[in-house]
């Protein structure tokens, strides 16, 4: 299979943007997508802010909307690298899947071997991270383990902090362009806190103060806002003991620590289903997807613009 350079759709890969977050007291957002709506939306609400944006996929989505057409929409969208966009692979479940990202053309990848032992997952990351240095493509990998459910690739039904000693080992061993922690995020609708409901800045500072010079990446970010959370089940859905992310908690670690990319994902998916189970409940006689899916593209896009304001601080960041 030929290597498509990720440069021909006007992508970035994430080296200058990370140094400039770290620098700046921002935090790149990192919203997932799944169709040509999602995809749209967040693109609309960074080019409407001006902020720089990961458009992150995984294998999940990837499989479900398929590469020729993923790579279709992108190049629609006719992307100028001044825009300051990347097309970032989240979660990779293997050395396979980041190498095929990177050959279609993807200009991040995220090899996430977490669960393995240290050596494995080491080593899983370095054998990346050699082959993505010949295409100039930006790696991101994981120490510690989020708790929660996105897809079938992303769940865990444990969770483990990330350990200081063991990051900067880690970043040593592999020289990872990026590293994901965990300090008390998770994936999904429902998601558990630490004692004092806060994340643990104190590991955070740790991490940061062994690295100075590494980006250090948050997933599991999404707030669940209990008022969309309120509208699902208004119209119809059945979501309980909802939980999310203080956005001051989120506001902090963007501005104020080297968390250079916050990941952001069951917001967007709450956004979309709360728009559509409102449209299709007030307008039951109505069969045009155009309409609902312009309702739910809409919402999606005003949740990116709340995001990118109040959390990311990265308006007007390009």
């Amino acid at each position: 299979m030929a290597t498509t350079n990720y440069s021909e759709y006007g992508l970035v890969n994430t080296t200058k943007m990370f140094a400039h977050a770290i620098n700046g007291g921002f935090a790149v957002p990192a919203f997932n997508i799944y169709n040509m709506e999602t995809l749209c939306a967040i693109v609309t609400a960074a080019r409407h802010t001006h902020s720089p944006l990961i458009i992150a996929v995984s294998e999940s989505a990837l499989k479900y909307m398929g590469e020729n057409m993923l790579m279709g929409m992108i190049k629609g969208l006719k992307i100028n690298p001044s825009e300051q966009i990347v097309l970032h692979l989240d979660h990779g479940s293997s050395v396979e899947a980041c190498i095929n990202a990177i050959k279609i053309g993807f200009s991040s990848v995220m090899i996430d071997a977490s669960k393995l032992p240290f050596k494995k997952n080491a080593d899983a990351t370095k054998r990346v991270i050699e082959f993505a240095k010949k295409y100039n493509v930006s790696v991101e990998s994981e120490i510690g383990i989020l708790y929660g459910t996105e897809d079938e690739n992303t769940k865990s039904d444990i969770h483990e902090f990330t350990i200081p000693e063991m990051a900067e080992k880690f970043v040593n061993e592999t020289h990872t362009d990026s590293l994901a922690i965990a300090i008390g995020t998770s994936h999904g609708v429902y998601k558990p806190t630490t004692d004092t409901n806060k994340l643990r800045f104190d590991i955070l500072s740790n991490i940061q103060s062994r690295m100075e010079n590494t980006p250090l990446v948050l997933h599991g970010a999404s707030i669940v806002p209990q008022r969309i959370v309120e509208t699902i089940n208004k119209f119809g859905g059945k979501i309980t003991a909802s939980q999310g992310i203080d956005p001051h908690q989120l506001y902090i670690t963007a501005t104020k620590t080297h968390i250079c990319k916050i990941n952001m994902d069951t917001d967007l998916r709450l956004a979309f289903t709360s728009a559509v189970r409102q449209s299709l409940y007030k307008t039951p006689e109505n069969i045009n997807p155009r309409e609902y899916l312009s309702m739910a593209r809409d919402n999606v896009c005003n949740n990116c613009l709340y995001a990118i304001r109040e959390i990311m601080n990265s308006e007007n960041k390009i």
